[in-house]
């Protein structure tokens, strides 16, 4: 399905950050496409390293209270290192040629799973939670900064279902609650996809999808950068990100909050 690809092995990211014609189509059948080797062995080290620090430093304020995942927003303005995995220029490239047309980036977040910690992410969409209007279909890089097999805690993906708008945020503690507001989702295959260091996968804002636990000894280390439609508008219902920018309902989010470093 969508984890299938025809490049050389080591990586499927070509010159300029160019990727195949065949993973781009999977991407918008499926809403969701693994991409392997987006970094290199160096780079991986390097960025997890600093993530290792960053959450040492910065954990206490995890927006997640609940144990699951820890959960840090916005780290590319509060470290330089992390700062460039979320400007890449070949990430965000890649993502314009799965949406489509031009984004911006909307947020990036550290998503961190302890070690030995059986709690699911559960089933969800992303884009409910966010104050977007008048955009078309936002996706998210998610980035494997150590190897994630299933027990570490890859993802699940409900492929197909990026077309599924119109639903509330959905509780990620809860395994029922996207089922009860779509029963037909409990019906969709679901596609689990592990990934090694520097692989990632893009996703659909509308994809529902879900995190398995970390049962292992090793703590699970994602960074995930979000992008929207460049023409995206604020709808005025309240988010950290931007609760703090003093905006109107309807105003472009743009400017150097929401930059495109890619372009």
């Amino acid at each position: 399905m969508a984890t299938t690809t025809t490049q050389q092995s080591g990586g499927d990211v070509g010159a300029g950050g160019r990727i195949s014609d065949e993973l781009v189509a999977a991407y918008r059948e499926y809403g969701f496409v693994r991409v392997r080797g987006v970094l290199g062995p160096g780079q991986v080290e390097r960025f997890r390293a600093s993530a290792e620090a960053f959450l040492e430093a910065h954990r206490a304020q995890s927006l997640e209270k609940q144990g699951v995942f820890s959960q840090l927003v916005n780290v590319w303005q509060r470290d330089r290192t992390l700062r460039e995995l979320t400007f890449d220029q070949r990430l965000g490239r890649i993502a314009e040629q799965l949406a489509g047309f031009p984004l911006r980036l909307w947020h990036d977040q550290m998503l961190v799973k302890e070690p030995h910690n059986d709690a699911a992410t559960e089933f969800h969409q992303d884009r409910p939670y966010w104050p977007h209007a008048g955009d078309r279909l936002p996706l998210s890089a998610w980035i494997a900064l150590v190897d994630v097999p299933p027990e570490r805690g890859c993802m699940t993906f409900l492929p197909g279902t990026q077309d599924r708008t119109g639903l509330r945020p959905q509780d990620l503690h809860h395994e029922e609650e996207l089922f009860t507001m779509d029963p037909s989702l409990r019906w969709v295959p679901r596609v689990t996809v592990p990934l090694r260091a520097g692989d990632c996968t893009f996703h659909s804002g509308y994809t529902g999808h879900m995190a398995l636990p970390n049962r292992t000894g090793q703590a699970r280390f994602a960074h995930v950068t979000i992008y929207m439609d460049e023409a995206t508008r604020y709808s005025g219902t309240e988010h950290i990100v931007t609760d703090p920018l003093g905006l109107a309902a309807g105003d472009r989010l743009d400017g150097d909050a929401f930059p495109r470093p890619w372009a």
